[in-house]
């Protein structure tokens, strides 16, 4: 099981690349989806969020923020990469596939431009430079 969740062998420039990979990707997913949706958790206002898979409400707003803010910076150090990688890869398919399904190509295509690097991250895990790295290497 501890090869499968944390193998992380990888030539050095491949290490590099998703070392940038995970930083951007998951940067940009905490900063400017993520934080936002947790201050909403917090901010008292009544809560106005998608509900598309019948959980309610706060509890889609819930998983969505925490999903992709904490998980993204989670995916940033590279820890458990490929079990984050999961709930971040379903956020995203859930938006594209459920939220925006009638919407135009152009408005499913950004959520299509995280899905694809959650499901490689699941695939290549999180490369030398992380904590899955540093798991393994014990």
């Amino acid at each position: 099981m501890k090869s499968i969740l944390f193998n992380t062998k990888h030539g050095f420039g491949t290490d590099m690349g998703l070392l940038i990979a995970r930083l951007s990707i998951g940067l940009l997913m905490a900063f400017s989806h993520g934080l936002g949706k947790m201050q909403k958790l917090v901010s008292g206002e009544p809560i106005q969020f998608a509900d598309p898979i019948g959980l309610g409400q706060e509890l889609s707003l819930f998983l969505a923020g925490t999903s992709e803010f904490v998980l993204s910076l989670f995916l940033c150090i590279g820890f458990l990469t490929r079990i984050v990688s999961i709930p971040l890869a379903f956020t995203m398919a859930v938006a594209v596939f459920v939220v925006h399904a009638n919407d135009p190509f152009n408005r499913m295509e950004f959520g299509l431009l995280y899905l694809v690097p959650y499901i490689m991250f699941f695939f290549t895990g999180a490369g030398r430079f992380s904590v899955d790295h540093l798991i393994s290497s014990k």
